[in-house]
Order: structure tokens, then sequence, then C-alpha cells
């Protein structure tokens, strides 16, 4: 005997119904336990996992809801994308310490300038002499100081760069002086130059006598 729904007195319609009824709970289970196992492969946190499940246990529209919020990739493929990125990024980062940043040439890590167009590329260390990474703070190769290697290294180019401008000062001095010693030279010549003219001019500006005229 069928249980009576909906106040239906036919048999086979009863039982019709109770079939969809039962269907209808079935899917609903099945919703519910769809949602929680979606939303643990989604989802860290707990919290929001139980949140899901819970609201999945109202027919239908829990689960349509969760469907629509929920985020759009699950957790091993937002870890394996993480892994991509970071395997990208150290490919970049090989290929831009085997490539010269200025150039472009392809360049051996353990090159201190370029060889085609000759950039500097790394600072060798102090005590050892191997190539550094401007980010290690300590040499891997003899343990010695970053900071204190680069900074010896860097003495002896300022002493040489300080020479130059004291050698560079010097000639601009130099020429200089025998500019001024030219033009000392130079003055009184043209002072002896200036009388001369003047008389010149003073003759040009005499008049000539007119000559008498012949005797008849």
């Amino acid at each position: 005997m069928t249980l009576a729904l909906f106040g239906i007195e036919n048999d086979g319609l009863n039982l019709a119904v109770n079939l969809l009824v039962f269907f209808l709970v079935v899917i609903w289970v099945a919703l519910v336990y769809w949602t929680y196992a979606d939303a643990s492969r989604r989802l860290d946190d707990p919290m929001l996992i139980a949140c899901a499940t819970a609201a999945s246990l109202f027919p239908f529209i829990g689960t349509i809801v969760y469907t629509i919020v929920r985020p759009p990739e699950y957790i091993e493929d937002r870890h394996e994308r993480e892994l991509e990125v970071k395997a990208a990024e150290k490919r970049l980062a090989l290929l831009e310490n085997r490539t010269c940043r200025n150039c472009g040439a392809e360049v051996d890590p353990a090159y201190l300038r370029c060889p085609s167009c000759t950039r500097k590329l790394k600072e060798p260390c102090a005590s050892c002499g191997k190539p550094l990474d401007p980010r290690w703070r300590v040499c891997p190769y003899c343990e010695a100081e970053v900071a204190a290697s680069l900074r010896s290294a860097a003495e002896p180019r300022r002493g040489r760069r300080q020479e130059a401008r004291t050698e560079a000062g010097k000639r601009a001095a130099e020429r200089s002086e025998r500019r001024e010693r030219q033009i000392e030279r130079d003055r009184p010549r043209e002072r002896d130059r200036a009388p001369d003219r003047d008389g010149a001019r003073v003759e040009a500006a005499q008049p000539t006598p007119s000559q008498p005229p012949p005797n008849r």
C-alpha cells in the first residue's frame, strides 16, 4: 500500500507521485554531498566548507547559489599554476643571467664582462676573484663579506679617477696659462701697429698743395 500524498486516492497516480518525491529527495541528498565534496576541493578554510554545505541543505537553491559564488579553480590546479609561474620566473632569471642587459648577447654566468660590448656584468671577489652576484652578502667560495670586497675593489678605481681628474685639471691650467702668455705677447704688437695706422690716417687726411700753373 503506497503512502497517499496530496490527497490522491488513485493508487497508480499516488505511486508515481511517491516515486517522483523519492527521486527529488535522492537528488537533494546527492547535491548536498556534491556541494561538500566540491567545496573541499576548492576551499582551504573549513568554516567556508561548512557554510557551503549548510547552504546546500536548502533544496536546490543552496546548491545553485554555491555554484554561482564558488572559486573558479581547484586547490590542486591553483598550486600547479603557482608552481608553473615560479618555474617560469626561474627560467626568466636564468635567461637574464645568461644574456647581457646592454647588447643581449649570450654570456656565461662566470663572465665578469660581456665579450661583445665589454660592459661590466659582475664584480669579482677581492679574496678569491670569483664572480659575485649583486644580491649576495657573503662570497660562497671563500666566505668573505661581499660589502668589504666590493669596497676594497672600488678603492683603486676611485684613486684612478681622482688621479685622472687631477691630471685633467693640470692640463687645463697649463692651457689657460699658455693662452694668457700668448695674449700678453700679442698686445705690444698691436700697440706698435696702432700709431703707424694713425699717422697714415693723418697724412691721408692732409690736403696736398696745388701745383702752380706753368709760365707761358
